[in-house]
């Protein structure tokens, strides 16, 4: 039964069930209730008779369903959490039932494509930023809701199921979509905060799960905490290059959803992509990783992406396109370490003017 503390409120949505949308869903329903979308019935039966999905406990006040039509005409405000592959198509699903008052915030940290798939083989091409959409890019092409946001930060989903305190931004052009977000999400566990650098602050949450993958491998290779803090400061002054070339300020990546969410992801072996790097370090093939693991590592096609792009600025990238090397051209880990370690470095800060 629905506490009388959510029970007079307006419910939220939530699209997509895994472990962080399922996270999400549990954290908002603390203060109204939840309409909780997931694709299979199986899995709406289930949560239903025994509260439960992926082995965390399901609040109360979450009803799952499997339209998207009951999500759009129950609730204005709406969590999408899918993986960036699934993301256009689902928007483009929802949205004949969106509303010009409808606002979307969504927490996927991954890249749309707009250049045909199999372009992402060929080593030589290079993207420009017109060939990819960010997710809130994706919504307003997709739809008529132009009151979109982003939901990013150190917000590792096992931690957040497990109630300990954390925080996270939400990012928009609009006040009232953080005020929104803000409203729905806040708890004495979990603060929030907002930033009005939309773009910024999506590109920190999707290029840091790169440099997870490289923290993980220097995990599986044992290799100590000094080489994880060189990686993680000198990677993080890539991604603030990168993410200049794409339109991004550099303060976003130095905020909670960049540097927070980088030093959570390349340090938790709660972290997926993490936890690919860790497996990579360990001998194991990107093939057979990506073919056992349960859910989507974003940061291995952003790694791919990082390259293209990384070309066509003209931005110097040598951990990205390292890490390259190692998950598309077979180089060993330890000769890639190598080559990090005899690179001219010539700054220790190189990104603030």
């Amino acid at each position: 039964m629905v506490s009388r503390r959510t029970s007079n409120k307006a419910p939220v949505g939530v699209i997509g069930a895994g472990s962080f949308g399922t996270a999400v869903a549990n954290l908002l329903a603390l203060n109204q209730p939840v309409v909780f979308y997931v694709r299979k019935q199986e899995v709406v039966d289930a949560i239903i008779h025994t509260r439960k999905h992926l082995d965390r406990d399901i609040h109360r006040g979450i009803h799952p369903t499997t339209s998207l039509q009951e999500v759009a005409e129950k609730c204005t405000l709406i969590f999408p959490t899918l993986p960036s592959s699934a993301f256009r198509e689902m928007v483009r699903e929802l949205g004949p039932h969106l509303r010009p008052d409808h606002i979307l915030i969504h927490g996927t940290k991954g890249l749309d494509l707009k250049a045909p798939r199999e372009m992402l083989d060929k080593p030589n091409y290079k993207f420009s930023r017109a060939d990819i959409a960010t997710m809130s890019e994706v919504i307003t092409e997709e739809s008529i809701v132009l009151r979109v946001g982003a939901m990013a930060g150190p917000n590792l989903a096992g931690e957040l199921a497990q109630g300990k305190p954390a925080a996270t931004v939400i990012a928009s052009h609009f006040d009232e979509v953080i005020e929104a977000g803000r409203r729905a999400l806040r708890s004495p566990q979990f603060q929030v905060y907002g930033n009005h650098d939309l773009t910024g602050v999506e590109m920190s949450g999707v290029l840091k799960n790169a440099l997870a993958i490289g923290s993980g491998i220097l995990g599986g290779l044992e290799l100590g905490e000094n080489a994880r803090a060189l990686l993680i400061t000198k990677g993080l002054s890539e991604l603030v290059r990168l993410g200049q070339a794409l339109g991004s300020d550099a303060t976003a990546f130095l905020g909670l959803a960049g540097i927070g969410d980088l030093i959570a992801t390349c340090t938790s072996s709660l972290s997926r992509n993490f936890t690919v790097g860790y497996r990579l370090g360990k001998g194991e093939t990107l093939d057979h990783i990506l073919a056992t693991s349960t859910e989507v590592a974003e940061g291995v096609n952003t790694i791919r992406l990082a390259r293209h792009l990384g070309r066509y600025y003209d931005v110097t990238l040598p951990i990205l396109n390292t890490l390259y090397s190692v998950l598309f051209e077979s180089m060993a880990p330890q000769d890639a370490l190598q080559r990090l370690m005899l690179y001219p470095y010539a700054k220790d800060v190189d990104f603030i003017n």
